[in-house]
C-alpha cells in the first residue's frame, strides 16, 4: 500500500490519508469543496461539486490517473434537493458515467454541502 499527498487538494482534517493506491486502484477519503490553497469553501452547491471534483482530480493526477478511469463514486449531500444541481456539475467530470452511490446526510464536516470520494485504477 501506498499513501497518496498532494497539496493540490486539502489536506486531511483528522487522522486519515487523502488516498491510499493498492494493487492498481486508488481509493480516496471523500474530499470536502475545500480550496487548498485558501482553507476556504466555496457557497453554491454547483460551485462546491465543482471544487469537490477538483480536489478529487488533484489526488488522481498525483497518482498518474484520471477522471476516466474512476471505477466507483459516493457522493454524499447535506440536501437532497441539491441532487439536480450536484448532477449537472459532476456529469462534466465523470465523464466515463463510474458506478455511483449518492445520498443526503444529516451533516458534512465544514458545514459542506457536499462531499465525493472515489476508487480509480492508477
Amino acid at each position: 500500500m501506498k499513501v497518496i499527498e498532494t497539496k493540490n487538494a486539502p489536506g486531511a482534517i483528522g487522522p486519515y490519508s487523502q488516498a491510499y493506491a493498492s494493487n492498481g486502484l486508488i481509493f480516496t477519503s471523500g474530499q470536502l469543496p475545500v480550496d487548498p490553497a485558501t482553507g476556504e469553501m466555496p457557497q453554491t452547491i454547483e460551485e462546491q461539486a465543482a471544487k469537490s471534483a477538483e480536489n478529487v482530480g488533484a489526488i488522481l493526477e498525483a497518482e498518474g490517473s484520471g477522471f476516466e478511469k474512476v471505477i466507483k463514486t459516493v457522493c454524499y449531500l447535506s440536501d437532497i434537493a441539491d441532487f439536480a444541481a450536484f448532477n449537472e456539475v459532476y456529469a462534466k467530470y465523470f465523464v466515463s458515467k463510474p458506478a455511483r452511490s449518492c445520498f443526503a446526510v444529516k451533516d458534512l464536516p465544514k458545514g459542506a454541502l457536499c462531499e465525493i470520494e472515489v476508487i480509480a485504477e492508477v
